[in-house]
């Protein structure tokens, strides 16, 4: 942790690691013994946006999370169904402890953090099952299948879907402990095939260390690396379409995902390995984004690339205003010389946010950016970094700044980037920090055209807006020549799980409304399951019904409402008249 000691006030920050055994181990993000929180011009400026003082920060206003777990939900397993089980994975892999029952319960959206700090447990699984073997995840997919037992899947559990939530109860696999093994590694077709647990970290390590581990030629790396990188996993990513923070060069999970393979209540089931082919609607992009609900995706078959840092041109401007920053972004991506490898262009709200999270209210550049004509609240920050061939890097990044100065921009140098880059993982442990005190962040993102992101921005922040004293920041990352991804991230004073999903609902029915895709990455879940059909329409959404009869007659599979395909129709929500 880098905070600088405060000079007046200090809040009571956690900054201890929370017992292993309690509801905060479970909640609170990513390593125990890690710990980050606001500093003090930060603290302050919160201060006066959610109009508190030093006083609402002496002590924590709602619980903490520090209790020892203790569930009065019981397993409900029969023991014969435990035996087979337990036959199948042996007895150390299965079980219906109260603990790491509700350690696989939950994901990482806000609701989930508030429902577990009110003790409010909606749904558990009856038995955790830590698999090993793809031959052992098949037999227990057949077993649930023929004996109508719920089964839901545990990867890295840092879904803001709600996407891993055993409503139903039944079985959770829990991927993390043993099932992360790689399977196989091609170095001249440039794939490795690995289990679907694999974690970030563990797949970036192997690869980086494919000389070592494998014999190979050179070092090797994934492309793909998620704000959630560090506890996330390979089944997350493919089964959720998602993307990472280098997207814009190496490109989402849809484009690096080569292979999958599945067991499913029909069958084993495997898609074909080739980088194209006309056989066909494609089955592997069909299995991505089914989130479960059509099988359990066992192994995956990589995409690599080579690993150059040494490559790496780093950069960050600065832009006058918000439509300028957009028509730079947007001549960046279609002028055809390339395309940067971390894009990211933030409003003028979160430029705000970021200069000062950065650090950058601590240098000269604070003051000289007001003087130059860059005013606060109005200027846009664009920071990224190029990836590639050492020409190919150096080119990209060259008509980066060419385009960037002649839309009037000023170079911040390296510096922004360089801090971006030291807090690209780790800024999700603030919300824990701030969550002690009743202050709830979270996140939601969606897919715009280039001719609808000024329109889209402006309609979804309006309604984040609606609720008084909230911090509502905007980026754009994930970019194409044909649009982007928005990321809309929110801060507030709120701590109540309800107050929570009234707001958030207000934001998506907003972002159904103005014709963007509801999701460009995060999947959809439990959560955002309403709005899929009214976002896709109705025609079109009776396909995925169609491949879930065929694979899960029965819906046993990731039951509870998953990608809508179990919702009660009075749950959907349709707020376009072209879909009504």
């Amino acid at each position: 942790m880098s905070t600088k000691p405060y000079k007046g006030f200090e809040p009571k920050w956690i900054k201890e690691a929370a017992p292993k055994d309690s509801y905060r181990s479970i909640f609170r993000w990513g390593d125990p013994n890690f710990v980050k929180y606001p500093k003090e011009s930060l603290y302050k400026m919160m201060k006066d946006k959610f109009i508190m003082t030093d006083d609402d920060f002496r002590d924590y206003p709602v619980d903490i999370g520090w209790e020892t777990v203790q569930l009065t939900q019981k397993s409900n397993m029969d023991e014969k169904h435990l035996k087979f089980f337990r036959e199948v994975v042996g007895d150390a892999y299965v079980s219906t402890a109260d603990y790491n029952r509700l350690a696989v319960a939950y994901g990482k959206t806000a609701y989930d953090l508030l429902r577990l700090r009110e003790r409010k447990i909606d749904s558990l699984p009856d038995v955790v099952i830590y698999p090993d073997t793809t031959e052992q995840v098949e037999k227990i997919v057949a077993y649930c299948t023929e004996n109508d037992i719920p089964l839901y899947v545990y990867g890295g559990g840092s879904t803001v879907t709600r996407g891993v939530e055993p409503i139903k109860g039944g079985v959770s696999l829990d991927m993390r402990m043993r099932f992360n093994k790689v399977i196989s590694f091609n170095e001249v077709d440039q794939t490795i095939t690995v289990q679907a647990g694999m974690s970030g970290p563990k797949l970036e390590e192997t690869l980086n260390n494919a000389v070592e581990n494998f014999g190979a030629k050179r070092a090797y790396t994934c492309g793909h690396f998620p704000q959630s990188f560090e506890y996330s996993s390979v089944g997350g990513w493919t089964v959720t379409r998602g993307a990472g923070q280098n997207s814009t060069y190496y490109g989402c999970i849809t484009d690096i995902v080569l292979s999958q393979k599945y067991a499913t209540p029909i069958g084993n089931f495997k898609t074909s390995h080739y980088s194209r082919e006309a056989t066909g609607p494609n089955l592997n992009q069909i299995m991505m984004g089914s989130e479960g609900t059509f099988g359990v995706l066992t192994e995956v078959t990589l995409r690599i690339f080579r690993y150059m840092p040494e490559n790496r041109k780093r950069f960050s401007y600065i832009f006058k205003d918000w439509k300028t920053a957009m028509d730079a972004g947007r001549e960046m991506m279609q002028c055809e010389c390339g395309f940067s490898s971390v894009f990211r262009l933030s409003d003028p709200e979160e430029t705000n946010l970021m200069l000062r999270l950065y650090n950058v209210d601590e240098t000269p550049l604070w003051k000289l950016l007001d003087v130059t004509g860059f005013k606060d609240m109005e200027r846009c920050l664009f920071l990224g970094f190029t990836d590639g061939e050492k020409g190919y890097s150096a080119n990209v990044a060259k008509n980066i700044r060419r385009i960037a100065k002649k839309y009037g921009a000023m170079s911040l140098t390296s510096f922004v980037c360089k801090s971006w880059e030291k807090g690209r993982f780790n800024d999700p442990y603030l919300r824990d920090t701030l969550m002690d005190f009743g202050v709830t962040t979270d996140t939601l993102e969606c897919t715009v055209n280039w001719s609808n992101m000024a329109q889209v921005h402006a309609d979804v922040r309006k309604v984040c807006k609606a609720l008084p004293n909230t911090i509502v920041t905007t980026h754009m990352s994930h970019c194409y020549p044909q649009g982007a991804n928005l990321y809309f991230i929110f801060l507030t004073k709120m701590s109540s799980s309800e107050e929570f999903k009234a707001y958030h609902t207000s934001i998506l029915d907003a972002i159904q409304k103005s014709g963007a895709a509801i999701s460009h990455h995060h999947g959809i879940g439990k959560m955002f399951a309403p709005w899929l059909e009214g976002s896709l329409g109705r025609t079109e959404y009776g396909v995925f019904k169609a491949l879930k009869n065929y694979f899960d007659p029965k819906y046993n599979m990731n039951p509870g409402g998953t990608i809508g395909l179990d919702l009660k129709e009075e749950d959907k929500r349709f707020m376009r008249d072209d879909i009504k």
